[in-house]
């Protein structure tokens, strides 16, 4: 099943008017960790899967990266990205993830934000990434965390006075699809383990180089308190892999 909510006109609206959306990097609370996950990027070819608005394909191409390919489903996705782009060495392809099918050794660096907990099939993109990759080529990805997507509500367990008791988790190993809203529309995300995640990288044949489950900084908690809600549960996971 290949996702294209963002190409609904109601949806992108919405989608368009999220922080992120309207900040950029620096909106996203995961972004000062996920970049430390990056290799150096000056001279490397790049592919982002699920682009969106290219922000890190236009942030590869700050830190001097070759070139950057951003494939993402979504023609809404791509015609934002690309009138926010003024760069010859970006280019911007539509293409579903799961359709992937580049040559082999063709980039240095694969980046997904927030995207492979819509795709079915993690270990089949593992697999294709690894083979798109060069020797020791890194894949930097970011999930929402499997303590997040277990319940397909993703919400908190309320308490009589509206108070959040605690953070629900059920079905750990019942991994699959699970129906849950989003901006108000239905949408299908999949729920793996962190098991499955990182055995299926290292199945694919990468080194696990890092991995977090980003822990809030006391200046993260500082200057937005709603942080403190992921120190008790956590929202993302992020992995770092090498093409072994």
């Amino acid at each position: 099943m290949k996702q294209n909510k963002y190409d609904d006109s109601g949806f992108f609206e919405k989608y368009s008017q999220m922080p992120r959306s309207l900040g950029g990097l620096d909106a996203a609370g995961e972004w000062i960790t996920f970049r430390t996950l990056f290799p150096d990027l000056r001279d490397k070819k790049i592919l982002d899967l699920g682009c969106g608005f290219g922000w890190h394909c236009r942030y590869a191409r700050e830190l001097q990266a070759r070139s950057v390919v951003g494939v993402d489903l979504s023609e809404n996705m791509l015609d934002r990205a690309k009138a926010m782009t003024e760069d010859p060495q970006i280019e911007y392809r539509r293409l579903a993830i799961e359709d992937i099918d580049f040559s082999e050794g063709e980039f240095d660096v694969v980046i997904s934000s927030l995207a492979l907990h819509y795709v079915a099939q993690f270990d089949i993109i593992c697999r294709k990434v690894y083979h798109c990759l060069a020797p020791g080529g890194t894949f930097v990805l970011s999930v929402e965390h499997p303590i997040f997507t277990a319940l397909a509500a993703q919400e908190w367990y309320y308490g009589q006075q509206g108070e959040k008791l605690h953070w629900p988790v059920d079905n750990y190993h019942n991994e699959g699809p699970r129906q849950s809203r989003f901006l108000d529309n239905d949408v299908i995300k999949y729920h793996r383990t962190i098991t499955t995640h990182i055995n299926a990288l290292i199945e694919s044949g990468f080194r696990i180089v890092k991995l977090s489950e980003l822990q809030p900084t006391q200046d993260m908690l500082d200057k937005n308190s709603a942080w403190q809600e992921e120190i008790r549960r956590p929202m993302f996971l992020l992995i770092s892999a090498v093409k072994g």
